[in-house]
């Protein structure tokens, strides 16, 4: 048993069980095996990946909450951090929206294997998504490392419900990015983001930036990507 693991789910009072432990170990083999094939991961080494990808995830544990709710993880990519949130949190219902087909045919095989049947993937753009029956949602929209601050609000806000969170999970960029953001955000009916420190042994420097929505995204957002051309609201 991973005792950091342990010790991260405890912060967020969750006892991990043995099955838990054992899904976590196989999305780790599975991530590692299907990254010989396509790139979904520059971590190669399976103690790293512990740390880098299913210790790293836990940490927004506590930012989730307590009971059932509607989890989405934008740009996930190899699953992190959305399937390693539903290995732990079976109450919640997780969607993983990634717009790669080759990733999302990982993401839907992975969670087969692991006997997620509380997930979906949706495989398609988060703009798109966020024009969907999916705009509005969710209670807790995550991403990791897709974009910039200012990209990421508009991707994934319009996604959150009133009242619901949007956690993104940033490095050490985020001095410059949170200012660059601040127009879109507040644009997109964002609350003043709130920046927390991630502590993980021999990690780099990790924050999560929780960022609550206090009102309805006006519907001229998500903006069409050939309309956004690339420049965040507000450039």
């Amino acid at each position: 048993m991973n005792e950091l693991w342990n010790q991260l789910a405890g912060r967020a009072s969750i006892e991990l069980s043995l099955l838990q432990h054992a899904q976590l170990d196989r999305y780790i083999t599975l991530l590692l095996e299907a990254n010989k094939r396509m790139n979904l991961t520059r971590i190669a080494d399976r103690t790293a990946a512990e740390l880098g990808h299913v210790a790293d995830a836990m940490t927004l544990l506590p930012f989730l909450p307590p009971g059932p709710h509607w989890l989405a993880d934008v740009g996930s990519g190899g699953g992190v951090p959305g399937i390693v949130l539903a290995c732990l949190r079976t109450d919640a219902t997780v969607y993983l929206i990634e717009s790669t087909r080759k990733k999302a045919d990982f993401l839907r095989e992975t969670c087969r294997q692991l006997d997620l049947h509380h997930v979906t993937v949706v495989a398609d753009r988060a703009e798109a998504a966020g024009r969907s029956e999916l705009r509005d949602a969710f209670d807790i929209v995550t991403a990791r490392a897709v974009g910039a601050l200012a990209h990421l609000a508009e991707w994934c806000l319009p996604l959150v419900k009133k009242d619901g969170k949007f956690l993104a999970m940033k490095g050490a960029k985020i001095t410059e990015e949170l200012p660059e953001a601040e127009t879109a955000i507040r644009l997109l009916s964002g609350d003043k983001a709130m920046v927390h420190p991630v502590e993980l042994p021999g990690s780099e420097h990790r924050v999560i930036v929780e960022i609550k929505k206090i009102g309805k995204t006006p519907v001229l957002y998500p903006r069409d990507p050939t309309i956004a051309k690339g420049k965040a609201i507000g450039e």
